[in-house]
């Protein structure tokens, strides 16, 4: 068994409550499910939010998923000027038989243009 990173990012459309827990449930979704991972196998999960994003902590919405004993974390993005707005990224470390090929990160909504080199 392996320890291996995957990344994900989605883009919200605005800075409330709802929409941030919907969207950080969906990218959390997105990404177990096409990894073929359970929250079992997780380590840990950083999320950040760019400064612009501060109505909810990130990290409820996968209390509210059931990640009762996953250590969460989550900070805040750095300011870059021209960066893209209202953005939810995470960071998981998770234990798997799976390569590094075999991770699939997730970029979702307006997040794909972060990494147009991976398919969507």
């Amino acid at each position: 068994m392996a320890v291996r990173a995957v990344r994900g990012a989605t883009q919200v459309d605005a800075n409330t409550r709802e929409h941030i827990l919907a969207g950080t449930s969906e990218l959390i979704s997105v990404v177990l499910e096409r990894n073929g991972l359970t929250p079992e196998v997780l380590i840990n999960v950083v999320f950040t939010a760019t400064p612009d994003l501060d109505a909810e902590f990130p990290a409820y919405a996968a209390r509210e998923l059931g990640f009762t004993d996953v250590p969460l974390l989550c900070a805040t993005e750095i300011d870059v000027p021209g960066a893209l707005p209202r953005v939810l990224r995470l960071l998981a470390l998770v234990e798997t038989d799976r390569t590094r090929d075999e991770m699939h990160h997730v970029y979702l909504h307006g997040a794909a243009q972060l990494r147009r080199d991976l398919p969507s």
